[in-house]
């Protein structure tokens, strides 16, 4: 950076299963900061399939090709507080958020104003979402794979073999 700072970044999620889609925007904003903290939320009022444990074993896991790639450092940790002090706990200068279409813009923008105002030094970072993956979502990939569909297509192998164990 010009001015010597490191861009930070934090992409947080539920990740209930990590898609192919959150993996494009992780890949994406990899290689935009020096460093990326990907922040898997509790959040129990989702009602997820996998534990937060099993969410950050397979986050951890799809990511370490990614930052071989990139060349950037990608950590992945649970977390449980308000997003934005957990983005300032680990550094964090920039929130990286995916954005599929107009509803997610609509819910975006109120999340980036309460962020803003609770901590107006971390800057949020939208990312469009590549055209082939703007149709994922982790709440349809679990309706589907809960109902007896190939989510395979939607989901990494390894993420895949996870979802289901759970369902078995």
């Amino acid at each position: 950076m010009a001015d010597g700072r490191q861009h930070i970044g934090f992409y947080p999620g539920t990740f209930d299963p990590i898609t192919r889609g959150h993996l494009d925007i992780i890949t994406r904003g990899a290689r935009l900061v020096e460093r990326l903290v990907v922040g898997v939320a509790e959040n129990i009022g989702k009602s997820p399939l996998m534990s937060l444990d099993d969410r950050v074993e397979c986050v951890t896991h799809e990511t370490r090709l990614v930052s071989q790639e990139t060349g950037t450092p990608i950590e992945v940790i649970g977390f449980d507080n308000l997003l934005v002090q957990c983005a300032r706990q680990h550094g964090a200068n920039v929130i990286i958020r995916g954005l599929r279409a107009v509803t997610d813009y609509d819910y975006e923008t109120q999340m980036f104003g309460m962020n803003h105002r609770l901590d107006p030094g971390i800057e949020t970072l939208f990312l469009m979402a590549t055209e082939s993956y703007q149709f994922i979502s982790s709440r349809l990939v679990k309706e589907i794979a809960q109902l007896g569909g190939d989510v395979t297509a939607f989901v990494p192998r390894h993420t895949h073999g996870r979802i289901m164990a759970k369902l078995r």
